[in-house]
């Protein structure tokens, strides 16, 4: 830009500046109006104030267990409002003192266009000694009546509408610039409005008295009562229900304010850590599920009022269901069960704890732990194993299946632990035993032979009695040559401790070296 370029632009920008110095007349008699406005409301509220002041005294005497604690509060609210209603007016005196009043002995509005507060609270960009004092008296006051209620729940509330009126915390601007608080609302304003500001803050010292002295009477109900702070709470009967259960429960109305702190919460035995806890007046917990079933929750919330412990039970319950972490998968045409050995079955009901569990069929007993069951199955080609539980509410489910009852595998003959074809001299075979062995069965069975027939090549056959060749078959085998095969079958096996007697056995063959 040339130089006179420069020119122009700076004195556009000067004349605007100086349009928006010039607020209009009109605007600072408005601020003027207000500001009236403003004292005589304080003045009213002054004697209302005091009349409530007075019939808080008059309960006391009457009543004093029950007003003595509330007017002793009331005195220190007073003191507290005069001294800082006192003080604002003082400020109010400094600012206006050069300003000159007209023959009626109003201020004339339309000329407090100028700012007279700037030098005098401002240093910089922070306050002055002057600014520092006056943040420092509102803060001071706010914390006094603070103090007054401590941590009385019942008087929250009051107690937040006294912080929201007197904050003081930084204002972020249209432009998102962070000021300070009296830079935002009193900086480089004309002296009308930082006067009728001042007004509107011995308006809120008056308003925060009179809210007071109600909420001691007893007169301030529509802020706890309004319905816009209750939400309906849906409390099941229990937390988790069945197919085909009914749900029971009930509705009621709860209170979800963030105002409302407990000073104390137990569940279930464990003190919650409120500063991490509770979010919005609601309190969170955490702790394990423990086992399936159904468990209980206890504990108790502790509120402060009027300077008393006053606790409230927590009581709830819930249900502990089993994990999904493995599919069931079972074989249609598998659901067998062997006689003669005992068979291990686990049995359970989905959602319901082992020990309310019980099952019973024919041959079917405990293993000793909930949900183990042993099974020898008698005679028949099938069994029903009936299963019934009990549910929290101590009702009955039901369910059965049946499963096929088969008799043990044949096994398999062996002559010295060897199936099959057994090759060996003459003189091992007649000093080994036969025996029979379970190829590819699950179970481990202990078996026994009893007899078996003994075939030589071109000889006659020998039957023995017992587990080992007799004199008959040594001179059976001592005719036989090397090459000739000896035939060991109907071997007669049974099951060590039982009198079953199982399927054929499978023959073994033992040719002579």
């Amino acid at each position: 830009m040339t130089p006179r370029q420069k020119m122009v632009s700076l004195m556009y920008l000067v004349f605007i500046a100086m349009l928006a110095l010039n607020m209009s007349k009109e605007v600072l008699s408005a601020f003027g109006l207000m500001n009236e406005k403003f004292e005589a409301v304080n003045k009213f509220s002054q004697e209302y104030n005091g009349s409530l002041f007075s019939q808080l005294e008059t309960k006391a005497g009457d009543n004093p267990t029950q007003f003595k604690g509330p007017y002793e509060r009331a005195k220190k609210v007073e003191v507290l409002t005069k001294d800082m209603y006192a003080y604002l007016e003082t400020i109010k005196k400094e600012i206006t003192k050069d300003v000159l009043r007209e023959d009626n002995g109003k201020f004339n509005y339309e000329a407090m266009d100028k700012s007279t507060i700037d030098e005098a609270w401002f240093s910089g960009d922070g306050y002055s000694a002057k600014g520092t004092e006056l943040v420092k008296k509102i803060a001071d006051y706010r914390d006094a009546l603070v103090a007054v209620f401590g941590n009385d729940v019942k008087y929250l509330p009051i107690i937040n509408d006294v912080k929201a009126r007197f904050d003081l915390k930084d204002i972020t601007d249209k432009e998102g610039v962070k000021k300070l608080y009296l830079d935002y609302h009193y900086k480089g304003f004309p002296c009308i409005a930082s006067l009728t500001k001042l007004s509107a803050m011995q308006n809120d010292v008056k308003k925060a008295e009179q809210d007071i002295y109600n909420a001691l009477i007893g007169n301030t109900t529509a802020q706890a009562a309004s319905m816009k702070n209750y939400t309906a709470i849906v409390i099941p009967e229990k937390s988790a229900f069945f197919s085909g259960e009914a749900v029971k429960g009930k509705v009621v109305l709860g209170r979800y304010d963030k105002s409302t702190v407990p000073s104390s919460v137990v569940v279930n035995g464990t003190k919650v850590n409120l500063a991490t806890a509770l979010v919005d007046g609601q309190v969170n917990f955490s702790f394990g599920a423990g086992n399936v079933g159904e468990h209980e929750i206890s504990g108790k919330f502790t509120f402060m009022e009027d300077g008393q412990p006053v606790p409230i039970d927590i009581k709830g319950n819930y249900v502990v269901v089993p994990k999904p972490n493995s599919a069931t998968i079972s074989a249609d045409k598998m659901n067998v069960v062997y006689r003669g050995v005992t068979n291990p079955m686990t049995i359970s009901f989905a959602g319901i704890s082992a020990d309310k569990v019980s099952a019973s069929a024919p041959g079917l007993r405990s293993a000793g732990k909930p949900g183990q069951f042993l099974m020898n199955p008698g005679s028949g080609a099938q069994v029903t194993i009936n299963v019934s539980g009990t549910l929290p509410d101590n009702s009955k489910v039901s369910d059965k299946k049946v499963f096929r009852v088969k008799s043990i595998p044949a096994p398999t003959g062996s002559i010295g632990g060897e199936i099959g074809v057994v090759k060996g001299a003459k003189s091992r075979l007649e000093v080994s035993q036969v025996t029979a062995k379970m190829l590819d069965f699950d179970f481990q069975v202990d078996l026994k032979v009893s007899g078996f027939s003994l075939k030589v090549t071109g000889q006659p056959t020998v039957v023995v009695n017992g587990d080992r060749v007799n004199a008959q078959c040594k001179a059976a085998l001592a005719r036989a040559g090397r090459g000739d095969q000896v035939t060991i079958s109907d071997i007669k096996t049974k099951l060590i401790g039982s009198d079953i007697l199982l399927s054929r056995t499978a023959p073994v063959i033992y040719e002579i070296q």
